[in-house]
């Protein structure tokens, strides 16, 4: 018998939601997607030679630059420079994806068995990735009072002495809140005090609903931060499999002298990607702004819709392209996801990202407007016919 080991135990049967879900696909029945977040299969139009690049005559040199080609990390910098933040190619270093920057930043900053602090609601990926990398992922709540807050107190009581970093989403996947100025002084107090780095994923950054939004790439005082990013959302580009890692704060060369030796080990960038990463970070304001307008129709179509349905709360949202819902809680949000299914509408279950078992849905707001719109009538419909009774008095306050 193979002897497996323990970070890899996980459980692999496929669950009953995603089991339905797979035989409803292979029916051939229609599904309403309200949780696509794959922009290369939403419908938006892509630079007819943005694949031209990668035939760039210099992918046939192998020059192993462990922190990635100049050329690449210079357009990096440039990008940050539209964000009103001047780098130094050296604080950059390229990954394949910001799964792989994480596990470069939890190999950085933790021994087997430390802990990070990871606010929630947030994506379920960090508990596989912390997995991996024998780290220990510790929730600390976001809340909600007329829009999303980091709850500091919260975060000083989940920190212990085997806490090495705070995880942060900028803005928060699915809430899509972002980070205030006076949050980050406060998350900056917490990581003086303890001596803790602040790792901030700001994939979301150029989705802000109210103008441009800051990045955490321009530092904070006296903490050492680490942002994520990658082509995956900047540019609409996940088959690409380009991110990085920005390094700020005090000792940020010693980091990426230390960041330089893991990327080394590995070498996981490809060359042509590199090459063209100049001109897809150049170009990605076109496919941004097919975006945001899809983003902005959905969410005025969605609110449109809840228009009279005092029972259904759309939750405050500053950028991203989700939006969270409340909804009365009279039964688990599984058993709604699945008899929502069956009525043609596939949304996400809240407590995938860390809610509360009942009373949440999650909605994306990236999907063909037509598509989008069709689920939306049907969810409010299910709702108001399945969920109708005592709803005031069974309604979750936020």
């Amino acid at each position: 018998m193979i002897r497996f080991s323990r970070r890899t135990n996980w459980n692999t049967e496929e669950n009953d939601l995603s089991r339905a879900h797979r035989l409803r696909v292979e029916a051939g029945l229609p599904i309403a997607d309200l949780t696509v977040s794959n922009p290369t299969r939403c419908g938006f139009h892509y630079d007819a030679g943005l694949l031209a690049s990668l035939a760039d005559a210099r992918a046939l040199d192998y020059d192993p630059q462990p922190k990635g080609l100049p050329a690449a990390r210079e357009a990096v910098c440039r990008y940050y420079e539209e964000h009103g933040v001047t780098l130094d190619p050296n604080q950059i270093v390229l990954t394949t994806s910001t799964s792989e920057a994480y596990s470069f930043l939890f190999r950085l900053l933790c021994d087997p068995g430390s802990e990070v602090l990871v606010p929630q609601p947030s994506y379920p990926l960090f508990d596989f990735l912390a997995d991996l990398d024998d780290v220990l992922v510790k929730p600390a709540p976001l809340v909600y009072d007329h829009g999303w807050q980091i709850d500091a107190e919260g975060l000083r009581r989940a920190i212990s002495t085997d806490t090495r970093a705070i995880v942060l989403v900028h803005p928060n996947n699915p809430t899509g809140h972002f980070t205030k100025r006076w949050e980050a002084q406060e998350l900056a107090g917490l990581c003086a005090e303890f001596d803790l780095s602040l790792i901030v994923d700001e994939v979301f950054l150029d989705y802000s609903f109210e103008g441009a939004a800051e990045s955490f790439a321009s530092g904070l005082e006296d903490v050492p931060v680490y942002v994520v990013s990658g082509l995956s959302k900047i540019a609409g580009l996940p088959q690409m499999k380009a991110a990085w890692v920005v390094a700020t704060g005090p000792e940020w060369a010693q980091s990426m002298d230390r960041l330089e030796v893991i990327a080394d080990t590995f070498l996981s960038m490809n060359a042509p990607v590199q090459w063209a990463l100049t001109g897809w970070l150049g170009g990605r304001e076109g496919l941004q702004a097919q975006i945001r307008t899809r983003v902005a129709a959905n969410l005025a179509e969605l609110d449109r819709q809840l228009i009279g349905h005092e029972e259904l709360r759309r939750l405050e949202v500053e950028g991203g392209w989700y939006a969270v819902l409340r909804i009365p809680a009279l039964q688990p949000d599984e058993v709604t996801v699945r008899e929502l299914l069956d009525q043609g509408v596939w949304v996400h279950p809240g407590y995938v990202f860390g809610m509360e078992d009942s009373g949440w849905l999650v909605l994306s707001l990236l999907g063909p407007e037509s598509e989008f719109g069709t689920g939306v009538t049907k969810l409010i419909a299910y709702l108001g016919t399945h969920q109708g009774s005592n709803r005031a008095s069974n309604m979750p306050k936020p």
